[in-house]
């Protein structure tokens, strides 16, 4: 059964940083895109990151370009999300999901599995 579990959100003042991680099983996780989402409360799930399978390709969303960073280790069959420079709009349920294929989408109609979700919330 393919699993996915988000870790590491928690409440952060204005300019920190967090690291999420998403781990697998069930499955092997570099074989998938593998794409980062948050959801304000009242807004639309909004698409953050993505890392792609064979090539190892990330896209951000513009609003986290040059603040978050997305990888995957292998080994631990773990991809995470470094986030820097963290903002109040950066709050939310953030998600990790498996695409349906490998390269990146910003659907969140191509992700198939998804996780539970971590809160992030960026308060002083």
């Amino acid at each position: 059964q393919l699993q996915l579990v988000e870790s590491g959100g928690g409440l952060v003042q204005p300019g920190g940083s967090l690291r999420l991680s998403c781990a697998a099983s069930g499955f092997t996780l570099h074989y998938y895109a593998i794409g980062w989402f948050r959801q304000a409360p009242g807004k639309e799930r909004e698409a953050v990151s993505c890392i792609s399978s064979r090539t190892g390709t990330t896209d951000y969303g513009d609003s986290v370009k040059g603040r978050f960073t997305i990888s995957r280790d292998n080994a631990k069959n773990t991809v995470y999300l470094q986030m820097n420079t963290l903002k109040p709009e950066d709050t939310g349920v953030y998600y990790c999901a498996a695409g349906r294929s490998w390269w990146c989408s910003t659907s969140s109609t191509d992700f198939g599995s998804w996780g539970q979700g971590t809160q992030v919330t960026v308060s002083s």
